[in-house]
Parts: C-alpha cells; structure tokens; sequence
C-alpha cells in the first residue's frame, strides 16, 4: 500500500510540473529577442539594465458626467470591454467655476494595467486596433516626456474590435500613457519599435561638411 502511494504522489508530481504555464506572446517576444537586441545596441552590462514596460494607463475624460449619469456607465462598460479590467471613476479635486464643476463630482474613468494584462492589451492595440484608426499614419515620436515615458490619443473608442458601435452612446477618445523604466527617450522609442508600435520614424540630421 505504501509503494502504491508513493508511485500514486510521483505520478500527480510528474503531471504538475508538465503543466504549461500561460505566458503572453509579446512577453515571450520581448524576452526572447528584443532584451538581447537592446543589450547590444546600447551596451548594457547587465540584461536587468534593458528598459521595461511596466504600467500601461487609459484614461477617459467626459464633459457631462456630472449631468449624464448613462453616459459615465456607458464610458466605464466601455473602458472595462476594452482593458479587460474595471476601471475607477476618477472625480474631481477641486472647484472650478468656468466648467461648472464642484470638488468631488464625477469628471472621467480611468484604469491602469500591469504585467499579462498589460500585454494583452498591447498586442491587441498594436495589431489590431491601431491599424484601424482613420488616416492613421503612424505615432508621432515627439510624445515622448523626457523620463521615457510615451503619451498618445485614440480619438475614437470604436477602433477597438470589442465595442459594437449599435450600442455606444457616442464616439468618445481616450488617452494612453505607458509607463517604462527607460532612463532617455531614444531608450524608450527603441524598445516600443522593437515591440511593434507603428512609430514614425526620427528624421536624421545631416552633417554638413564644410569644404576645405
């Protein structure tokens, strides 16, 4: 009996450690062939110095979700579709009389994400959502911030495949901010075009040389 069970425990073990573990396609992309490239171009000594995304945030303003109480649900139905996670619903901090606006009172929704579900969305941002976007000619590489972190705008949330567009209650944009641990710009932009994101490319500056 006491063979039988330790043949039984071996073959449960044997089964548990063949079990795969989930891991996104862009995690196993950035790991297997973008951390080596990057290690190489910039002459990191180490693979833990190569830059990483480590928050991706989307963040949606409304003007009258202080009066519009469907239209704030239907932003955060929205928002959730979208990201795959809910989001909060961001209010505001203080009084502001030109818009109307009293401290406390409803203002957006926002939601930030991280590790699978960050790159999740971001394989589905960068194959399929952004080459759907109208006259879309590529992400200017101007938004970067100086710390290598990267801003852009989505003007309609309908370029998402997971919004129907008979049920929406209006086309609304939304911002995305994705946060790395990039220390320069030209970091940050090597590796978000090493991951795919359709940016334009940098103009390169010509050396005048001055004849002799």
């Amino acid at each position: 009996m006491a063979e039988e069970k330790k043949i039984k425990k071996k073959a449960t073990a044997k089964k548990e450690k063949k079990a795969p573990v989930y891991s996104p396609t862009l995690k196993k992309i950035y790991s297997e062939d973008i951390t080596p490239a990057m290690q190489k171009q910039f002459n990191y000594s180490n693979k833990m110095e190569v830059p990483r995304i480590t928050s991706v945030c989307l963040n949606m303003g409304l003007g009258d979700a202080k009066t519009n109480s469907k239209n704030l649900e239907s932003a955060v139905e929205e928002m959730t579709l979208i990201s795959g996670q809910k989001p909060i619903i961001t209010k505001s901090k203080k009084d502001i009389s030109n818009f109307k606006i009293r401290k406390g009172w409803p203002v957006g929704c926002k939601v930030t994400l991280r590790s699978t579900m960050m790159y999740e969305f971001l394989e589905r941002l960068i194959s399929v959502a952004l080459p759907r976007e109208r006259d879309f000619r590529g992400l200017s590489f101007k938004s970067f911030d100086g710390r290598g972190n990267y801003n852009f705008g989505i003007k309609e949330q309908i370029i998402f495949t997971e919004i129907e567009y008979d049920k929406i209650e209006s086309i609304r944009g939304l911002n995305v901010t994705i946060t790395t641990t990039a220390k320069t710009d030209d970091e940050a932009y090597q590796l978000l075009k090493l991951l795919g994101f359709p940016l334009r490319e940098k103009p390169v500056k010509q050396e005048v040389e001055e004849a002799a």
